[in-house]
């Protein structure tokens, strides 16, 4: 039997409609300053080790693809997923067995892991650095804002969560600027995408 063209159409529109991720209940805030949880290396994020009179020993590296940096006498260690200070252990110990306590000072300099993506009706699409708290506004402020034919009231924020796999999140512009949604302006996480439909 022979589909019509307008009946295969409606068809795909609604296996599209079913396949479309439900917005979620607004996350909630993070902990106020003092209270957050400390950075976690990344790829491809820039670090700085010293070791204390040892400057042959210390250098500035950047995490690669597989998660190792090549530290000097070393050779490669595992650093994404761990803190600067759970990484500074791990080096410590592994240099004690060369050198007499050695005093070791890791630090990230570069944090180019935790980036979001904005794309869609902005003028800059791509990632972004979140280099301190930004919020969804500001992701859309530094892609440039957004663009002539924007549809602001329907902006989505992509986030995938271990617990309930890919989540969305909505933000309504005008009526964010109307304070009639004051919530959905929210704090973004490394991996989120924000998607601006045009």
């Amino acid at each position: 039997m022979r589909v019509p063209g307008w009946g295969l159409a409606l068809g795909v529109a609604a296996l599209l409609h079913l396949a479309c991720v439900a917005p979620a209940p607004l996350p909630e805030e993070p902990p106020g300053a003092g209270a957050r949880s400390p950075y976690v290396i990344g790829i491809p994020d820039q670090l700085q080790i010293t070791v204390w009179k040892n400057p042959e020993l210390s250098a500035r590296l950047v995490v690669r693809s597989d998660g190792m940096i090549s530290v000097p006498l070393l050779d490669d260690v595992q650093a994404e997923g761990l803190t600067a200070e759970e990484l500074k252990e791990v080096i410590t110990e592994a240099l004690s067995e060369y050198i007499t306590n050695p005093d070791v000072t890791v630090m990230v300099v570069g944090m180019n892991s935790n980036t979001v993506s904005v794309m869609g009706g902005v003028l800059r699409s791509g990632e972004i650095p979140l280099q301190r708290e930004t919020r969804v506004l500001q992701a859309i402020a530094m892609s440039g804002g957004f663009s002539t034919w924007a549809k602001k009231s329907r902006v989505k924020v992509l986030r995938q969560t271990p617990e309930g796999g890919l989540v969305e999140y909505r933000f309504d512009y005008p009526a964010y600027l109307a304070g009639k949604a004051p919530g959905t302006n929210i704090v973004l996480k490394p991996g989120d995408t924000i998607v601006v439909p045009d």
